[in-house]
């Protein structure tokens, strides 16, 4: 028999298929033996094309994707890690730029109060220095002053002599007359 005539046959009432086939344990339980044989190997063909052509790449493809999603969801973990301790180190560094940043305003405090007393001190140094060549100039200027008017109130002391005494003196007699009125107004 063909293998048509076999898918044919079993088309055929039970009972046929029943008479034709009462020997063997197969025979026995309805089963057509030949027919059996051809439908287990058109199932072990169509199984196998199916596992090669279909069933095997699937699984190869679905394997694959399934590693490059394990291999993402590692690599994002990974990530992620890297992301917090990046943060960590970034506020580490916020924190230690911060403290720098206020100990140099700190430094910049002190250096700054230390000019600005330096400057005071400076300026009360020139004040003083000021002030000390203000006293020696008044008193160089009370000097010429003293000496100026001790020349003059001589003068005036010889020609309120002459006047008084009516005769010139000599240059002798006015520079004895001088000297002893100049030691009376000391």
């Amino acid at each position: 028999m063909t293998l048509i005539e076999d898918v044919f046959a079993s088309e055929a009432p039970v009972e046929e298929t029943a008479a034709a086939s009462s020997d063997g344990i197969l025979g026995s339980m309805g089963i057509n033996a030949p027919l059996f044989g051809f439908q287990l190997l058109n199932f072990a063909i169509v199984f196998s094309i199916i596992w090669f052509l279909i069933l095997k790449p699937l699984s190869k493809k679905l394997t694959e994707r399934q590693k490059m999603i394990d291999d993402s969801i590692d690599n994002s973990k990974k990530i992620e890690e890297v992301l917090k301790q990046s943060e960590k180190k970034y506020q580490e560094r916020i924190d230690i730029a911060k403290a720098e940043a206020n100990a140099i305003l700190e430094r910049a405090k002190i250096e700054a109060d230390f000019i600005a007393e330096e400057m005071k001190n400076k300026t009360k140094n020139d004040m003083e220095v000021l002030v000390a060549q203000a006293k020696s100039r008044i008193m160089a200027e009370k000097d010429d002053m003293v000496t100026g008017l001790k020349k003059e109130t001589a003068g005036l002391v010889v020609e309120a002599l002459e006047k008084i005494l009516g005769e010139k003196m000599d240059e002798a007699k006015d520079k004895k007359l001088i000297t002893a009125a100049l030691k009376d107004i000391k």
